[in-house]
């Protein structure tokens, strides 16, 4: 899949236009520079995860941007993807567009969205015929435990916060918890020697069975890792779920690096 133009795009656009549609909130003043003092009593692994990610001597980020490409699994097919998503703090916001290609002609446009304490989703093909679409206490749930991955990714300032709590699995694992609206969701990070997230794993997402909505255990495991402006970024990754015959993968790809960015206004 091509990766030019990267913020001239149909599909950026489209972002920015929910984005606005939403009325996505925004903090007007960036937060204070994460301390040393800000990790002292957490576990002792989730301490070495915030060390590699760098947080120490940033300031908070009030927002992350970033461009996924890869595949998509739909049904058995596999197709490409172009995904968008903003994620922001301290009002807990996501904001997710992706467009599949269907036999590389038609496209599926999705929107998954958490804002205010309720997550949705929607799907249309050729952006006009609504093909999916999903509300409800899963989608709440689902929506702000994916957040949390996304913050353990790509912005792990956002878990510095008072509803955020951590606990200590061993020296290469911790598992971290987040509450918004009445609701808590936790994930299992699972790291390397570096301290590095090498893994992603929860019980608070639902899949689409057959029989309806499943709770189910979500992985997004990742492979390698990079560095963009001194950042850490997220190499080849993928979201799968654990299904009782085995991880079943549905996302495949990786950050595209020149799209990455932080503390812009939606």
């Amino acid at each position: 899949m091509a990766e030019t133009n990267v913020e001239g795009g149909g599909l950026y656009r489209r972002l920015l236009r929910e984005l606005r549609r939403l009325g996505v909130p925004w903090a007007p003043e960036p937060g204070p520079p994460v301390t040393e003092g800000d990790l002292a009593g957490l576990p002792p692994a989730a301490q070495r995860y915030l060390r590699f990610m760098r947080v120490v001597g940033r300031p908070r980020a009030r927002s992350v941007r970033a461009r996924f490409v890869g595949r998509f699994r739909l049904r058995r097919s596999w197709m490409p993807a172009e995904a968008w998503q903003y994620d922001s703090w301290p009002e807990i916001s996501r904001v997710f567009v992706m467009r599949l290609s269907v036999g590389g002609v038609v496209p599926i446009i999705g929107v998954d969205a958490y804002l205010g304490g309720r997550g949705w989703m929607v799907g249309k093909l050729l952006n006009f015929v609504t093909i999916v679409e999903g509300r409800g206490p899963e989608l709440d749930t689902g929506e702000l435990v994916t957040y949390l991955n996304d913050a353990v990714l790509l912005a792990p300032s956002f878990l510095l916060r008072p509803d955020v709590s951590w606990r200590e699995v061993d020296q290469h694992a911790f598992d971290v918890s987040l509450e918004d609206a009445g609701r808590s969701v936790s994930g299992r990070v699972f790291l390397d020697p570096r301290g590095a997230p090498r893994d992603f794993a929860t019980t608070d997402r639902y899949a689409d069975d057959p029989s309806g909505l499943v709770k189910m255990e979500w992985r997004t495991p990742v492979s390698t890792w990079g560095m963009i402006r001194g950042r850490p970024l997220p190499g080849r990754t993928s979201a799968e779920w654990h299904r009782p015959e085995g991880p079943t993968p549905y996302i495949e790809g990786r950050f595209d690096p020149a799209a990455i960015a932080y503390d812009v206004p939606p």
